[in-house]
């Protein structure tokens, strides 16, 4: 007889724990199922240990610039192994908590699940059935179709390798890429990107990706954007990445080549057919509750679902509105119009709300204020290498319709905007609010 239960979660990350704790406050009956570490990819291979390793870069670059305040330094050098066995000390403790919180909400299956039927999955040859079946999967690297993608790493590896490379390729300019390049070339590694398409992070302002990629350039970054990657492969020992660009064939030699093309949705070893689940082999075709359109006992959060931002605060954010769902009735949706997020590059870039090309695509109208902080006070203040910002201001409400900031404390600014956004706050409401002074939050009056 197969065990059952009110919520059978697939995976145990930020998305998964997000219904799970609802669904555990209303006493429904729950199971995980995790092939992997509990607490998913951002805590244990993801943003986490990643800002360990920005730290680090954060602390070279504060080196960099002391100069300007009078402060005598010699050349700084990074111990990359003792970094890395910081960053693996730091996350320790995870796992295991997470499984722990798993185990006191319900009951736990380690293994990999597919469907096997429209509310069952096996799981090591045991059948578990739920009266909900939440996928909560997660995401895998995007693979690439080029020969001797086998040759490539990821940022699993970034995050485990103990040896410092002296020369690194990745093929994609994506997040992964754009944020590692800048903590290895601060570390003195040689750093170049391959992007096929035209511009580097399409989702983003690409006024404000210009000027981040100005900076990735001084740092020594070398990136080539509408490039067409022929081929990987060994060569003398290192690898070798083959490539057209600008109508000619190319080729650079590196210690490692990095898969830096993003992620996807981790669904395609369920079994989707089984469970009369429509998808495209990505895509799980679901409806403004987050529900399977196909099979009403499916539902889908977190990276696993295609069209939201990979962010773990949206996956844990999803999986409650899922979670809330299984417990009402379908009858909550998620609200997508306010999501900060930062890349963390060494300066980050932040952004929250409409690109200055999503507004008119929209047809709104709206005032863009741009700024290169550069000469600013507390820019020179902290000899700040890069800040600036773009807002967008609607006219007529006074309302924030989007905020980009480099630098600057941007990616702790940007939820002053966001909140601003979340609650209707306007650009004069803002100039009448009193900051401390001298800060970079008192600087917001002059961004809007």
């Amino acid at each position: 007889m197969a065990d059952r239960f009110d919520v059978l979660i697939l995976g145990g990350g930020n998305a998964g724990f997000g219904v799970s704790a609802v669904a555990a406050d209303a006493g429904r009956s729950i199971a995980f199922v995790e092939e992997r570490d509990f607490g998913g990819t951002c805590p244990n291979r993801g943003c986490t240990p990643k800002k360990v390793l920005v730290a680090a870069a954060h602390a070279l670059h504060e080196i960099e610039t002391a100069g300007a305040h009078g402060i005598e330094t010699g050349p700084a050098k990074l111990d990359w192994a003792k970094l890395i066995d910081r960053e693996k000390d730091l996350i320790s403790g995870i796992p295991g908590g997470m499984a722990d919180l798993a185990e006191k909400r319900g009951t736990v299956f380690r293994g990999t699940a597919r469907f096997v039927g429209p509310n069952a999955v096996e799981v090591g040859g045991q059948r578990i059935e739920g009266d909900n079946i939440v996928i909560a999967t997660g995401s895998i690297p995007r693979p690439l179709p080029i020969p001797g993608a086998e040759l490539m790493i990821t940022s699993d590896e970034i995050l485990s390798e103990r040896d410092l490379p002296g020369e690194v390729v990745f093929i994609g300019g994506g997040v992964i890429a754009m944020e590692f390049s800048h903590v290895y070339a601060r570390a003195g590694t040689k750093v170049t990107i391959l992007e096929a398409l035209p511009r580097l992070l399409g989702n983003m302002d690409q006024d404000a990706v210009g000027a981040i990629r100005g900076e990735s350039a001084r740092l020594g970054v070398e990136i080539k954007t509408e490039v067409k990657v022929s081929r990987i492969e060994k060569a003398a020992g290192r690898l070798r990445v083959v490539f057209e660009h600008d109508g000619a064939e190319h080729s650079i030699d590196a210690d490692r080549v990095v898969n830096g093309a993003g992620r996807i949705a981790n669904v395609a070893g369920l079994d989707l057919e089984a469970a009369n689940v429509t998808h495209d082999r990505i895509r799980i075709e679901v409806d403004e509750h987050l529900r399977s359109v196909s099979n009403p006992a499916v539902w889908v959060c977190g990276d696993a679902l295609v069209g939201s931002a990979q962010l773990s605060p949206i996956a844990t954010y999803e999986g409650r509105i899922v979670g809330q769902n299984i417990v009402d009735g379908p009858k909550h949706k998620p609200d997508y119009s306010v999501v900060p997020s930062a890349v963390y590059t060494v300066p980050a870039l932040a952004s929250v709300g409409l690109t200055e090309e999503q507004a008119a695509d929209r047809g709104l109208d709206v005032e863009v204020k741009l700024n290169d902080m550069s000469g600013w006070f507390a820019t020179k203040t902290y000899a700040e290498t890069t800040a600036w910002v773009k807002t967008l201001v609607e006219k007529g409400t006074g309302r924030i319709a989007g905020a980009h900031i480099i630098g600057h404390s941007g990616e702790e600014l940007i939820h002053l905007f966001a909140m601003a956004m979340k609650h209707g706050i306007t650009a004069e409401a803002i100039k009448d609010q009193l900051f401390a002074f001298p800060t970079f939050s008192a600087d917001l009056k002059s961004m809007i």
